[in-house]
């Protein structure tokens, strides 16, 4: 049963747990509400690369980092759909579209909505990531038949202001509330080792599962330090969040999260396939697939063939797009 009344106490109580016991808890919760051994394949294309005003510190696209990325134009309809059929014939089931804006801007509304159209027309779920909504313009994607919104909160209430600075934490709050007005399910979820405390990543945890209706996908990412960004100069290649921890943060995001996809997403390309296992019986059962996400390396399809393989999973089967009543 979802619950949306965690106290922070109750979240922290789940992260002290003995690792085994936690990793336990969590699989029966992720058996009770889930298919034992599937997992959902997703691929992400950045549809505009480059950028973005905002200061993230993890993030290559900032016009604030020294990365030598430059900016780009938004792709052509045909370019995305193009990329959508690849997608497909690899087994992705949900197709999700990135743009590097703060906010998406009316002139673009009509361009990204042919996307959507297009790609529904290939049969893949769609979801897309364009910055802060208004009110008019989650109306337009849920119109074209825009499944998921990914919209990520990134870290804790406390912890965010020293990541970013160019937009606040309602900010994010308030464009999810759009989404959910609009009628589309929300994918939100956050990045893990971006120098937070334990503390923080309970209050990432409980600021998603008090949500009033949890996110229907919910991606976990491990930081992955790009050199010229803020954070990637400061961890270097060091990797700035150990393996068990990781998999505790999926654990319980699963557990309080029970009906939810919970995703593996940036940084699996340095996870070995051990630390991968531990996060699929903790609970994920959705990874990025390809050889990129937006601009960072991702473990490749064929390398996820093997692991698949070798640990039994199978590719969850296609099922109707879930849409969510507007409230």
């Amino acid at each position: 049963m979802n619950r949306n009344d965690w106290t922070r106490d109750e979240v922290a109580e789940l992260f002290e747990l003995p690792f085994t016991e936690l990793v336990f808890r969590a699989a029966e919760v992720h058996r009770a509400n889930h298919p034992a051994g599937e997992v959902q394949l997703c691929t992400l294309l950045s549809i505009k690369t480059g950028g973005c005003p905002e200061d993230c510190g993890y993030c290559s696209q900032s016009s604030h980092a020294h990365t030598g990325l430059k900016a780009e134009k938004l792709m052509d309809v045909d370019a995305v759909i193009a990329s959508a059929r690849e997608a497909k014939a690899s087994g992705s089931q949900r197709f999700c579209m990135g743009a590097a804006w703060r906010e998406l801007r009316d002139r673009d509304v009509d361009a990204v909505c042919d996307m959507v159209r297009e790609v529904k027309g290939l049969g893949l779920e769609t979801c897309m990531t364009l910055g802060m909504l208004t009110a008019s313009q989650a109306k337009a994607l849920s119109a074209a038949g825009l499944d998921y919104y990914n919209h990520n909160i990134d870290t804790s209430p406390e912890h965010y202001g020293d990541i970013i600075t160019t937009r606040t934490f309602q900010d994010r709050l308030d464009t999810l509330e759009e989404v959910r007005n609009a009628g589309m399910a929300v994918c939100c979820g956050g990045i893990v080792g971006m120098g937070e405390r334990r503390e923080d990543r309970v209050g990432f945890i409980h600021a998603l599962a008090t949500l009033p209706r949890h996110p229907e996908s919910v991606p976990i990412n491990a930081l992955v330090p790009v050199k010229g960004t803020v954070l990637g100069d400061m961890w270097g290649e060091e990797r700035p969040i150990d393996d068990i921890e990781f998999v505790r943060t999926v654990a319980v995001a699963r557990i309080t999260m029970p009906q939810s996809m919970v995703r593996l997403s940036a940084g699996r390309e340095s996870m070995g396939e051990s630390t991968q296992a531990l996060c699929f019986l903790a609970g994920a059962n959705s990874i990025f697939t390809g050889e990129k996400l937006l601009t960072t390396p991702n473990a490749g399809g064929g390398r996820d063939a093997a692991m698949f393989a070798k640990l039994g999973l199978r590719p969850l089967e296609a099922e109707e797009p879930m849409r969510v009543a507007a409230e």
